[in-house]
């Protein structure tokens, strides 16, 4: 009946450990998963924020390059466009710088010559001192209508014209005019403007100071050697008349030359260009738009192979991981195990020592109280008889001290408890004390216990306690014999601390060498059972060198760990 409540016993206190084995071990999976999950989705988080950053950055790249490459192209047709016109004008100046030059050849000196000198006899002065404001100039406009009326019935000036229209007649020549020194047109194939002052125009001033001056204009309506035309390009220059054989200027020409076609020619390509540029920009946008894709869909699948990479490394760990949980469930069993096969052993040892410690009180008990009564006798009879060599005192003193050892064994036994209950903590420790003092190892040890005289009762588990004080008490033990065999001090110590108990244990080799000189008299599997016992007290386990500290919670602290 015995062994079945202690096996039932055995069985639930399994049953809690194994509960207590879930409740206290470390769920690796589970923090491995949330950590893991945390850190894998900040990181597809920051890839994928990268990845359109580099997406973003790269159509941007594309807008400039479009942008830039469109700017380009205008500016080069646009450049082009100006470079062809000025090159029309260049050309054409040339064109009229040798035209005057021909001109003048069969002209200048036959027809021209006189004719201007002829002109430059008519004043011009009256006309040029009437006011020239706009608005005000009719007068003055007048004046030099009437000397064009007057240069035109000059005799020689039918003649002149004649020639003239004879020498550009089929040409592109439109217009030529004729100015003398002073700036008077002398002529012009539009003879409504014979007799015109040009002394203010600046082409007229260039070309007197001996440079060619030429311009592009449009005209919607023109006056030509061949009638009037409408909607032309035209190119008008200056170009001075140099004497025969000298710099020196004598007359000024004004050549009107038909550039419309070259111009349309010119409009043309730049149009061609145009479709060109907007053929190519549309191109560059396609191939944007295109390479665009292409960088969405390489992302993509990088971020797929980033994150299927990443799934298979988690997987990965997760698999290490679940291992790693499974060795560790199974330490973890195997240790608890351990302790409970450890906790078993010391049960058993204890109530063994209590069993034997029981047996000894008794067994040495009555033989006393025998001895002890016939002692007494022997006193009695001592007083009677008068007995010499009788010694009863000594009888009833070894007699004594051997009951003192009995008590304190039956103490230490006593204290055989499981559960958790108000005890003498003084009382425990110096039980403890005096039923190790039985040990040799202590003989030669001097032990100083200091208990705190007025510390109260407190809850304990007596069997943990005893078992932690004998666990320390015996580490202490370990000491190195010194001169004289003494092997060194152990100190014990008691006291209130916040509402709860401090023992405190210390330990000095006489050697100044072993466990205690060393600042750690326990291994860390042996602290680790100590400590364990007292957590299960609600208590702590502190060392320090040479010192160990036992700190019991308060009431307070022990009812809620119950």
């Amino acid at each position: 009946m015995t062994k079945r409540i202690e096996r039932r016993r055995n069985r639930l206190e399994a049953q809690t450990s194994d509960a207590e084995i879930g409740a206290g071990r470390f769920r690796l999976i589970r923090y491995f998963t949330l950590t893991s999950l945390v850190a894998f989705g900040v990181v597809a988080l920051v890839l994928s924020v990268q990845q359109w950053r580099e997406g973003v950055f790269f159509a941007d790249v594309q807008r400039q390059q479009n942008k830039f490459f469109a700017h380009a192209q205008t500016d080069l047709a646009l450049k082009q466009e100006a470079a062809a016109r000025h090159n029309l004008l260049v050309v054409h100046e040339a064109a009229h710088v040798n035209l005057t030059r021909v001109f003048a050849n069969m002209l200048w000196d036959t027809d021209f010559a006189p004719f201007v000198a002829r002109v430059q006899q008519l004043p011009v002065a009256d006309c040029r001192a009437l006011p020239a404001a706009a608005g005000t100039d009719t007068a003055r406009r007048a004046c030099f209508a009437e000397l064009g009326t007057a240069i035109r019935a000059l005799p020689a000036f039918a003649a002149l014209d004649a020639k003239a229209y004879a020498a550009m007649r089929a040409s592109s020549v439109f217009k030529i005019k004729v100015f003398d020194l002073r700036g008077i047109t002398v002529y012009s194939s539009e003879h409504g403007q014979i007799g015109e002052d040009a002394a203010g125009n600046v082409g007229w001033q260039r070309a007197v100071a001996g440079r060619t001056a030429s311009e592009l204009t449009h005209r919607d309506r023109f006056s030509t050697f061949e009638g009037v035309v409408e909607n032309r390009d035209l190119i008008s220059s200056y170009v001075p008349v140099r004497a025969p054989g000298s710099d020196r200027v004598v007359g000024v020409f004004e050549i009107y030359s038909d550039a419309t076609a070259f111009l349309d020619e010119i409009k043309g390509a730049i149009a061609e260009a145009g479709s060109l540029v907007a053929a190519n920009q549309a191109y560059v946008q396609r191939t944007a738009v295109e390479n665009q894709l292409k960088v969405d869909s390489s992302s993509e699948r990088l971020l797929l192979i980033v994150g299927g990479l990443l799934a298979l490394l988690y997987i990965a760990l997760l698999l290490v991981v679940r291992n790693g949980q499974r060795i560790i469930d199974r330490q973890a069993k195997v240790q608890e195990a351990a302790t409970r096969r450890e906790e078993r052993w010391h049960r058993e040892k204890m109530a063994a020592l209590a069993a034997m410690a029981a047996n000894v009180s008794h067994e040495v008990g009555n033989p006393l109280a025998t001895i002890s009564m016939l002692a007494q006798e022997i006193a009695l009879q001592q007083a009677k008889n008068g007995c010499t060599v009788c010694q009863p005192r000594k009888i009833l003193e070894e007699t004594r001290r051997i009951g003192a050892m009995t008590r304190q064994i039956a103490d230490f036994a006593a204290a055989r408890r499981e559960t958790r209950e108000r005890v003498d903590i003084n009382q425990m420790v110096k039980a403890v004390l005096d039923f190790l003092c039985f040990d040799r190892r202590f003989s030669s040890m001097q032990i100083d216990f200091r208990p705190d005289k007025e510390l109260p009762s407190h809850p304990v588990i007596p069997d943990k306690l005893n078992e932690v004080l004998m666990n320390l008490l015996q580490g202490c033990a370990e000491c190195d014999s010194g001169l004289g065999g003494a092997r060194g001090r152990i100190r014990v110590e008691t006291a209130a601390h916040d509402g709860g108990v401090v023992i405190r244990v210390g330990c000095e080799c006489a050697s100044g060498e072993g466990v205690c000189a060393g600042g750690d008299a326990f291994d860390d599997s042996r602290f680790e059972v100590m400590r364990r016992r007292v957590v299960g007290m609600g208590g702590m386990l502190l060392r320090s060198a040479g010192t160990v500290e036992i700190v019991l919670p308060s009431d307070a602290d022990a009812a809620a760990a119950n």
